[in-house]
């Protein structure tokens, strides 16, 4: 007769043991990625918000810096007047409000805990390099860990990257742009988010199709060797592309 409680418990523990070991390193990657992803959306929210924040209090210094990581940086760290002295202004002559010191907390402590958000993205971004030069080093030759780990995210795993044509990968991030040209309502994507690649960066509007096609080209047989565990040959397929591409 069968015991089907004991079955039952069989199969769960069998369950138990095959999802402890689905986990592999490229989804910890693809789980970076997507935090930095986050990270960088709420830091460009919290920046908007200090520079609209902090520009009551003190205009001049805030519309003279572009850099957003900077400028969260040295009003955290400096006074006003020492901010003013240093595009040689007057305090008195500035037209920004008077704070009182707890209004003026208050912006400078989402000031520091923009510092903090930006310190904790370098982190995962060294993570996240370590991590793709481990599990997948000829990708990252040739695209770099965070673009790599973008079309890894994309594309739902290495097994499922190294599998898909090079024309699947050119167009990885461009979905909705496809979606829309096969509904007739807009042109064919000649990219997706390959358009962050350096080459693609430099290359002519009128280029940027056939650049996007040979980088897919070589990031499909990267993946194929990175899944497969081959012989490290990032190096020769970025040579090949910088001779073909860069611009001399």
């Amino acid at each position: 007769m069968i015991d089907f409680k004991k079955l039952r418990e069989q199969n769960i523990e069998i369950t138990k043991r095959a999802v402890k070991s689905s986990l592999t390193r490229d989804i910890l990657i693809i789980q970076a990625i997507s935090c930095i992803e986050d990270t960088d959306k709420a830091s460009s929210i919290f920046v908007n918000r200090l520079r609209e924040w902090y520009g009551y209090y003190n205009p001049e210094f805030t519309k003279s810096i572009r850099s957003n990581e900077k400028f969260s940086e040295l009003i955290a760290s400096m006074s006003k007047k020492d901010l003013l002295k240093s595009l040689k202004l007057d305090e008195a002559r500035s037209m920004g409000a008077d704070f009182e010191k707890k209004d003026l907390d208050a912006a400078l402590e989402l000031a520091r805990s923009l510092n903090d958000l930006y310190s904790f993205r370098k982190y995962l971004e060294q993570y996240l390099e370590k991590a793709m030069s481990e599990i997948c080093p000829n990708i990252t030759a040739i695209a770099g860990p965070l673009l790599g780990a973008k079309l890894l995210s994309l594309a739902g795993s290495i097994k499922r990257i190294s599998e898909l044509p090079s024309s699947t990968i050119q167009l990885l991030g461009a979905e909705k742009a496809l979606f829309r040209h096969i509904r007739g309502l807009g042109k064919s994507p000649k990219h997706g988010v390959l358009v962050q690649h350096p080459l693609m960066e430099s290359a002519k509007m009128k280029d940027r199709g056939k650049v996007a096609r040979a980088l897919a080209d070589k990031i499909s047989i990267a993946a194929k060797v990175d899944y497969f565990k081959g012989k490290f040959v990032g190096d020769k397929l970025k040579a090949g592309l910088e001779a073909r591409f860069k611009k001399k």
